[in-house]
C-alpha cells in the first residue's frame, strides 16, 4: 500500500466516525439547505443519491426537484467506469444495487448537468474525499468534457476536514451543501 493510499485510508476512517456521530444527532430538516440551493436549477437535470449507511439524505430535496425536471440516481454498471443515472421519481419501483444503494428497477439512462455528489469528508476548497472507488471523480470528468456540470457535495458539517490527501483525478466540487451553511468555492 502506498503512503498516499494509507493516508486516505486513515482519513476515511476519521470521517466516518464523525459522520456516525452527525447523524446520530441530526434531527429533521437536514435537507433544507439543498432544497434552497437546488430551487434556484428548477427544471436542469439533475441526479441525487439514496443515501446508505449515515449518509446525510438528500431524499426530501429531491423529492421537490422532481416536481419540476428530471431526476436521477448513480447506476454502477462496472468497477472502472464511470457513472450512469437512471430517473428516478417518488414513488417509482426500486431494487437493490451495488454497495447496498437502491436504483430504479427500471432503467431510464440520461445525463445530468447537476450532480448531488456522496461524500465520505471535504475540505473548504472543494475538495472530496470519496469511498475510494473514483466513480464520482471518473463521472465529473467525463461530463465536464461534455458541458457545464455543476458538482454539489451533500454531507454533514462534522465530516468537514482539513489537508486532504487529493490527487490529480480527483475532482473538485462546486458547492458544499451541509445541513448548516452552503459553501461555494
Amino acid at each position: 500500500m502506498s503512503d498516499l493510499q494509507a493516508i486516505k485510508d486513515a482519513a476515511r476512517k476519521a470521517a466516518f466516525a464523525r459522520r456516525k456521530l452527525a447523524h446520530e444527532a441530526a434531527g429533521p430538516g437536514r435537507a433544507a439547505l439543498l432544497s434552497g440551493v437546488l430551487a434556484g436549477h428548477r427544471g436542469v437535470p439533475m441526479s441525487g443519491f439514496m443515501a446508505i449507511r449515515t449518509e446525510i439524505d438528500p431524499l426530501p430535496a429531491m423529492e421537490e426537484a422532481a416536481a419540476h425536471g428530471p431526476v436521477g440516481v448513480p447506476v454502477i454498471e462496472r468497477l472502472g467506469l464511470p457513472l450512469k443515472f437512471s430517473r428516478w421519481e417518488p414513488g417509482c419501483a426500486l431494487k437493490d444495487g451495488p454497495f447496498g444503494a437502491m436504483i430504479p428497477a427500471v432503467d431510464n439512462f440520461f445525463e445530468p448537468e447537476i450532480l448531488v455528489v456522496p461524500l465520505v469528508a471535504f475540505d473548504r476548497n472543494g475538495g472530496r474525499l470519496g469511498y475510494g472507488g473514483g466513480f464520482y471523480d471518473r463521472t465529473i470528468e467525463l461530463l465536464r468534457a461534455r458541458r457545464p456540470t455543476l458538482a454539489i457535495g451533500f454531507a454533514y458539517a462534522a465530516q468537514e476536514a482539513e489537508n486532504l490527501p487529493l490527487e490529480p483525478t480527483d475532482q473538485p466540487l462546486d458547492m458544499m451543501v451541509t445541513e448548516n451553511e452552503v459553501i461555494t468555492f
